[in-house]
């Protein structure tokens, strides 16, 4: 099958089918990605007749998700769990090769032989712990953090053995001229792009000519990404070091949650292309001859990994939850296990049988961890007492949920400014969301709590943790963004309030009869109001004349609305009289003692 397209759809075909089946009997589709890559690959059918294309479909997946991972790395997350991930992380991986070393050579293995399928039974799957915690919504657990930044460390520490083996000479020494200039040319660019990234992307009209058009900002994003990612393997770093890297750099922009969005349904479309290719991979002659060794590596790697992250990440002071889950993310042999042997397997340090079993070892360990992480609460519930002995006496608090806003803000415009001012004055955790670069920038200047993104994203919805909102005001006006927030709410968070905007009577009507609490109609109040102040005017001019000065006072104070010193308590607006009551209504339903 000489056409890639044909081969490409073919298999699609047939992962989708597959994928199907595996739904109907309550299967991770992971499993079914891996399944249809061992049929399609030389240990079934043989459809893949072009392995390097494929090879460079999952390479682009990798690269998404690793960019994607860098988005979410800013400075806070980094900064609550980074000193615990990073000794964790290197304590596990010097744990794991050790084990893995000395297993190796109770097999049969020479000493060099046994040391590099150590170090690779110590690289967990970034790919597959991340793509299991976005399928739980578990990417801002605490453990989910741990886990994370922990695979992280093993991937820099993946890169940094790598090029070791690549710097080592023929004589079996190393370089290290060579590396040190390696080192130098990483932290020279490292640092150059990140001061461009901070100087010159952060600048505001360059800004909002990018986030103006979904296209435009989808191109830039995806640009930048695979720019930096193919500069750091020109330099002599990996594709996925650079990718990571260029995420890094984007992750204190206001536009960082919406370029992750964007980009997720791009890399699930190359992640299953990446487990696919994976799984074709397996070649079945050796298997039998290196069987020993395979069930050593999964023993290595399933379960004597994820109990000696276990012990070190409660050692840290985590309670046992915590510690368990976290440490259970990563009994699974990743990616830059298979890169690393294949390139000790080129340097001619392994036989190409290790490379066999390496190979066997991740699909089964990745397929075991799947049904691991799938049903971790579970599993954890069964063990609760037996994990007793990992229970700190002063463990960590466990601050695993994502930032809760208790009032969340769709839009500043259009009346948006009131409900702000009322949101301060509540003294209540908020977020504001909009799609205007121009106010975002605004509200950034005036150190307000904003994010840019689109109210119709359901992943944006999930990541600003609307599930724990308990009002949400959209002030725009369009009638499908907020039915489908509104759809999403009764989903996931049917006890919140949510108040919204129409332009017609009939939209009104229909957001009603979906469950929102107040709708707005911006004309109706307006002639409501005016047609009120005819009524007690007595048809005085002077009368008009004062109204109409008030209101010319009112529009001017709007000009720079955010500057305005805070009103007087009697001075209620609608933003603030609909605000207001409700959090009423939500006070007395607090207080009232259950039955």
């Amino acid at each position: 099958m000489d056409n890639v397209f044909t081969g490409l759809s073919l298999i699609l075909v047939l992962a989708t089918a597959i994928a199907l089946i595996m739904r109907l009997i309550g299967q991770p589709l992971i499993i079914g990605h891996i399944i249809t890559g061992i049929l399609v690959g030389p240990a079934a059918f043989n459809l893949i007749t072009s392995p390097e294309t494929f090879q460079s479909f999952s390479e682009i997946g990798v690269a998404l998700l690793l960019f994607i991972i860098g988005l979410g790395l800013n400075p806070k997350v980094i900064k609550e769990v980074g000193k615990v991930v990073g000794v964790a992380g290197a304590s596990t991986i010097i744990s794991t090769a050790i084990i893995g070393w000395v297993g190796g050579q109770l097999m049969g293995l020479s000493s060099s032989e046994a040391l590099i399928l150590g170090v690779a039974f110590s690289f967990s799957s970034t790919i597959v712990v991340l793509k299991l915690l976005s399928d739980k919504r578990e990417t801002q657990r605490l453990y989910g953090k741990i886990a994370i930044g922990m695979t992280l460390v093993e991937d820099i520490a993946a890169a940094v053995v790598i090029l070791l083996l690549i710097a080592r000479d023929e004589a079996g020494g190393f370089a290290l001229g060579a590396l040190i200039f390696l080192a130098f040319k990483g932290l020279l660019a490292g640092l150059i792009i990140y001061q461009f990234s901070q100087k010159v992307l952060i600048l505001p009209s360059l800004q909002k000519t990018v986030a103006n058009s979904q296209e435009f900002l989808f191109l830039s994003a995806i640009s930048w990404g695979f720019g930096i990612a193919v500069l750091f393997e020109q330099i002599g770093f990996s594709q996925e070091v650079g990718a990571l890297f260029a995420g890094i750099c984007l992750a204190s922009l206001p536009y960082a949650q919406e370029v992750s969005s964007r980009l997720r349904p791009l890399r699930d479309f190359f992640i299953v292309l990446f487990f696919i290719t994976l799984g074709s991979q397996l070649h079945l002659d050796a298997v039998g001859e290196m069987l020993p060794v395979i069930l050593m590596g999964l023993a290595v790697v399933v379960l004597l990994k994820p109990l000696v992250a276990l012990i070190i990440v409660s050692l840290a002071g985590y309670t046992k939850q915590t510690s368990f889950k976290a440490a259970a993310m990563l009994g699974q042999a990743g990616e830059f296990s298979i890169i690393f042997i294949g390139l000790a397997l080129s340097r001619n340090l392994i036989s190409e049988q290790l490379l066999t079993a390496m190979t066997v070892i991740a699909l089964v360990s990745i397929a075991t961890s799947t049904y691991i992480i799938t049903y971790l609460d579970k599993i954890y519930k069964r063990l609760e007492e037996q994990l007793q002995i990992f229970e700190r006496d002063k463990a960590r608090p466990d601050a695993d949920r994502k930032k809760r806003y208790d009032l969340v803000l769709f839009g500043y415009q259009k009346g948006g400014h009131e409900f702000l001012r009322a949101f301060v004055q509540l003294k209540r955790p908020y977020v504001v969301v909009d799609y205007d670069p121009e106010m975002i920038e605004v509200m950034e200047h005036k150190k307000i709590h904003c994010i840019f993104g689109d109210a119709a994203d359901p992943e944006l919805l999930e990541e600003i943790g609307l599930e724990n909102a308990k009002l949400i005001v959209s002030v725009m006006s369009d009638r499908n963004t907020n039915m489908l927030v509104l759809d999403w709410l009764n989903h996931h968070n049917p006890d919140a309030a949510f108040i919204c905007m129409a332009d017609t009577p009939k939209e009104a009507t229909e957001l009603y009869e979906l469950g929102a609490s107040y709708v707005m109609l911006p004309h109706f109040i307006g002639s409501e109001k005016v047609s009120s102040f005819v009524r007690r005017s007595r048809l005085s001019k002077t009368e008009f004349d004062a109204y109409r000065q008030k209101h010319i006072e009112h529009l001017k104070s709007h000009d720079n609305i955010l500057d305005e010193p805070a009103r007087p308590k009697n001075h209620k607006k609608l933003g603030h009289t609909i605000v207001e009551n409700i959090a009423e209504l939500t006070k007395v339903k607090s207080t009232k003692p259950k039955s």
